[in-house]
């Protein structure tokens, strides 16, 4: 028997294998790999080519799709099993590793009503060495002058654009498995490391009004015991307390939990965000925020 007459005769075990599974968007390789564990269940050849597989899933349920991006020559090849795309397994699917962060996060665990057309996946970088130094306040005025680093790592996919983020390693602390609406179970940061990284780069957050409806939300629904471990462990050269500690008190969080952030001390004047225009400034927490928040 043929090759293609071999997958044309299992074609009714390998639809219903694939129909089964929770997961919808493969690379090549994925493919590939399902193929080496499968090839004797659906008696088919080991040597058989993957291309020549992959051309016959295409005749069954298996669409290809190609992701490009507005910055780079990059063309990434998605295969999709079926018609939907699922856009959260698509996202997850350009780095490997990633998880769901900041305003994607804020969504998915319901601190915002905004309807995202950006997805915010992580990819944390290579542990580097410690080279924490002393800050100085003039440093620190000049950096949070600037406008902030962004990703330019963004795929476009109809009206979705996709950004990956090159996130400070962590080892994925506070990532935890969640269900993201029809997309099965996908990892995510939970809400206190949510409300960490959103405080640090609103920029990926919907800005500063956004991060504070998110605090607001989240009120009675975290540890700030567990936020504040995680933001020992996580070890940020820059002041971010003092940033959380504004956004807890503007949202109404007990004295109680500021008091944990009071704490560690407050050395230097920061700001809530980078380049911001017509600021007030918060004696207690010595930092600059947007006057109109």
């Amino acid at each position: 028997m043929g090759l293609i007459q071999q997958i044309k005769s299992s074609e009714k075990d390998i639809r219903e294998y694939f129909d089964s599974l929770t997961r919808k968007v493969f690379l090549k390789k994925d493919i590939y790999q399902i193929l080496a564990e499968k090839h004797l269940l659906w008696k088919l050849r080991k040597t058989i080519n993957v291309d020549i597989f992959i051309d016959q899933l295409m005749e069954m349920k298996l669409n290809e799709l190609k992701l490009t991006s507005p910055n780079y020559k990059n063309t990434y090849t998605r295969f999709i099993w079926g018609k939907c795309v699922p856009i959260y397994q698509l996202s997850l699917s350009l780095r490997s590793q990633s998880y769901f962060t900041h305003h994607t996060a804020m969504h998915i665990l319901g601190l915002t009503n905004q309807k995202p057309s950006t997805i915010y996946v992580n990819t944390e970088q290579s542990v580097k060495p410690d080279r924490h130094s002393e800050l100085e306040q003039e440093r620190i005025n000049m950096a949070f002058k600037r406008k902030p680093r962004v990703s330019k790592y963004i795929f476009i996919y109809k009206n979705w654009e996709i950004c990956c983020v090159n996130g400070i390693n962590t080892n994925k602390l506070g990532v935890e498995e969640l269900n993201v609406f029809t997309e099965g179970k996908l990892p995510v940061t939970n809400i206190e490391r949510t409300l960490i990284d959103i405080a640090v780069r609103p920029v990926y957050s919907g800005g500063c009004k956004d991060v504070l409806e998110a605090y607001k939300r989240a009120k009675g629904k975290i540890s700030v015991n567990t936020l504040m471990t995680m933001l020992k462990k996580i070890n940020y050269i820059y002041p971010y307390h003092q940033a959380i500690g504004l956004y807890m008190q503007k949202a109404g969080y007990k004295d109680s939990d500021l008091n944990q952030l009071k704490k560690v001390g407050m050395k230097y004047d920061f700001y809530l965000d980078y380049a911001m225009k017509k600021t007030n400034y918060s004696k207690e927490w010595r930092i600059y925020f947007p006057k109109d928040l």
